[in-house]
């Protein structure tokens, strides 16, 4: 039993920080589901302290809903269609970008999803909207991936079956059929849809041109984050941290893909010479020679 907790803790360690994402959707569904049991609540009621409503005065009074409505879900074919793309989508994106920016992007959609969703139902008069209910799934931020990637390397292909697709026409498939939905029965989801989809095409058109927008989003958490660590009374001392490697440090250089580790050192080479690279860029790539 020891060795079975063991191994079970040792695989929680090494899952990505989207694989614990998807662990955190699936346990909430299987939450609001006992609660829905337990309590014989209508369908759609077990996690309603979660879910992002359409009106912008109860908004006021569960602001936290405007993140936790991209982990709730109450239908299970709406979290597993959620679930997979965002598992697949997330492996291009940890193997070829950094983590942090990854979530950045991420949950940067689903707010970004939450305020059209809010903008839509309280500005728009109400004769130009069907009526909806509170908004709830992860579309939002798995769209922002989506597109992003569709933007950032839109002429790399995607396999279907037998079929290469180009990621960009994958991209505007989305958002055409996301534009039709709007004249459908999910008139709010496609509007959360939406929104997170041009978060993503702005993210990677602006990291294209050499801008990142999620940097301050960035500090923003890590601030919050911080309000929750222990404080210690020891003093820190802060040294000038090297980058070995083309100037990233060794995390920042662990979370690229081995293909981009490669490139990074080769482009250091060509505008440098190989006399530029620092004995742990010569030794990687002596290493990765063989």
């Amino acid at each position: 039993m020891t060795s079975l907790n063991y191994d079970f803790k040792e695989k929680l360690k090494n899952l990505n920080v989207f694989e614990k994402i998807m662990i955190a959707n699936v346990l909430l569904y299987l939450l609001g589901w006992l609660i829905q049991l337990i309590l014989k609540l209508p369908r759609g009621y077990g996690l309603s302290w979660l879910e992002l409503p359409r009106d912008f005065t109860d908004f006021i009074v569960k602001p936290w809903s405007l993140l936790t409505y991209g982990f709730t879900h109450y239908d299970f074919l709406h979290l597993l269609f959620n679930m997979l793309v965002l598992y697949f989508v997330s492996r291009s994106m940890v193997n070829m970008f950094p983590s942090k920016q990854s979530l950045n992007i991420y949950f940067m959609g689903i707010l970004a999803g939450g305020f059209s969703y809010l903008l839509i139902y309280n500005v728009l008069p109400e004769s130009m909207m069907a009526t909806v209910g509170a908004l709830v799934g992860a579309s939002a931020g798995v769209n922002a991936l989506l597109i992003f990637l569709c933007t950032y390397m839109p002429n790399q292909e995607a396999r279907f079956f037998t079929i290469r697709i180009k990621l960009w026409h994958i991209g505007v498939a989305i958002v055409v059929f996301d534009i039709i939905g709007l004249f459908g029965v999910n008139q709010g989801g496609k509007v959360a849809h939406l929104g997170g989809s041009l978060l993503g095409y702005l993210y990677a058109s602006n990291l294209l041109k050499g801008s990142d927008i999620g940097i301050g989003f960035g500090k923003l958490v890590d601030q919050v984050s911080n309000w929750f660590k222990p404080k210690s009374n020891l003093k820190t001392v802060h040294r000038t941290k090297k980058k070995p490697f083309a100037g990233h440090n060794k995390n920042e250089f662990n979370e690229f893909s081995h293909q981009k580790k490669i490139d990074i050192i080769l482009d250091k080479i060509s505008k440098s010479g190989y006399e530029s690279l620092t004995k742990e860029e010569k030794e990687f790539l002596f290493k990765a020679g063989k």
